[in-house]
């Protein structure tokens, strides 16, 4: 008897989730195995985890339990962390042993950008996890503990450094504008002794987005109390606060660092020739020089011939590899026509700014306040249904849109 050809998918971030489930419904039983590794038994929205991180949402509404949206009788899943991938072998060492493939799909997701910045891995914070998030509102709380509990006042415990000015760092900015007064009204301190300082070494907030939309943004979030230090590199990071280049020394017990993400470093472990941890992949999403290996989501760089820079390695973009990439290993176990192109279709960006205000450009339209809010809780929404229907939508989505 033939042996069903193996699909493995490393990684259960949006584009290794929406693979396996588009691959369990286009696939038969006997068509292949199907295998989804991961660290953790659930999956989680990467793109809410700013809320969390600020005390706004509580991190459980995050994530999922993969086995509770994934067909397990069609997929099989392996709580495991991923070691080192060897395609000599057509195997993938896992912590708890070994696994070997005939199509792997790579979505191992993504590391902190440090840049080499000293003291960045020791003393600074990152959004990257559910733990992580969970670490920083805590971590945060206790500062505002402390502070009302020490005879001596320390500023240093209520100035917040966000490093970095790009999506997350504003998303996480303008969350924690919202949970602060909160804060200070529960440890009853004056809102005007805590200090938000966002810090970001390009010359604009929100780099390469419609400068109309970011002067609302930075507008709306100064009206908050948000300090922005634009065109200001950090040179290190102590455990005392930051040093920029300029020379000057802000002290803060609180570093959240934002500053962009490379991809996964186990793709150089594994001699896979790499730009920032990524993966400069074929039209049809193969790492170059393998028939036989996809890569998906922040492990794939993908160049906008418009303007030569790579695509920033987004949730939207990884759902819609994930189309295109189950499309393709069909077609190679059925022989039936050839691989497709991936095209990212860039429906639009929302970048919310805690509460009911964001702002976005959707199609050719920008959104300012609450529309822009509506329409970001409306994409959140449109993947839980990919995912898992109404179902999903219900249990996790944000159906307040108006509020």
């Amino acid at each position: 008897m033939k042996k069903k050809p193996r699909i493995l998918i490393l990684g259960a971030g949006y584009g290794g989730m929406m693979t396996a489930s588009r691959l369990s419904k286009q696939l038969g039983y006997n068509d292949a195995e199907i295998i989804l590794v991961n660290k953790h038994n659930y999956h989680y929205q990467t793109t809410w985890l700013h809320e969390p991180a600020a005390g706004t949402l509580h991190h459980d509404r995050t994530r999922m339990r993969i086995d509770s949206v994934i067909d397990t009788n069609k997929v099989k899943f392996i709580k495991d962390v991923v070691v080192e991938i060897k395609t000599a072998d057509k195997k993938v060492i896992l912590e708890g042993g070994e696994l070997d493939y005939d199509y792997l799909v790579i979505g191992l997701g993504s590391e902190p950008e440090t840049f080499g910045i000293p003291g960045v891995e020791e003393h600074a914070f990152s959004i990257r996890s559910v733990n992580s998030v969970r670490q920083i509102r805590e971590h945060i709380e206790y500062m505002f503990a402390s502070y009302n509990n020490s005879e001596i006042k320390h500023e240093d415990y209520l100035t917040f450094i966000v490093a970095g000015a790009g999506f997350t760092g504003i998303e996480f900015v303008g969350e924690l504008t919202e949970r602060i007064p909160e804060l200070c009204k529960e440890y009853d301190i004056d809102r005007k002794k805590v200090r938000i300082l966002s810090v970001e070494a390009a010359p604009t907030a929100l780099p390469g987005f419609d400068p109309e939309l970011v002067d609302y943004a930075m507008s709306l979030l100064e009206s908050r109390g948000v300090e922005f230090k634009i065109s200001t590199p950090i040179k290190e990071v102590t455990k005392d606060g930051v040093i920029l280049a300029s020379g000057e020394e802000i002290k803060s017990k609180t570093i959240v660092w934002t500053t962009g993400v490379r991809g996964s470093s186990i793709l150089d472990k594994s001699g896979f020739e790499t730009m920032r941890g990524r993966i400069k992949v074929e039209p049809d999403l193969r790492a170059p020089g393998y028939e036989d290996v996809f890569v998906i989501g922040d492990c794939a760089l993908i160049i906008n011939e418009e303007i030569n820079r790579p695509y920033p390695p987004t949730a939207q973009i990884a759902i819609q590899q994930s189309s295109t990439l189950s499309k393709n290993i069909k077609a190679l176990i059925t022989g039936s026509g050839n691989l497709e192109t991936f095209v990212p279709d860039i429906k639009g960006t929302v970048a919310s700014l805690g509460g009911k205000e964001a702002i976005g450009i959707v199609g050719s339209k920008k959104l300012y306040g609450s529309s822009a809010s509506t329409m970001k809780k409306i994409i959140d929404n449109r993947y839980l249904y990919l995912l898992g229907g109404l179902p999903l939508v219900v249990k996790k989505g944000k159906l307040n849109l108006f509020s």
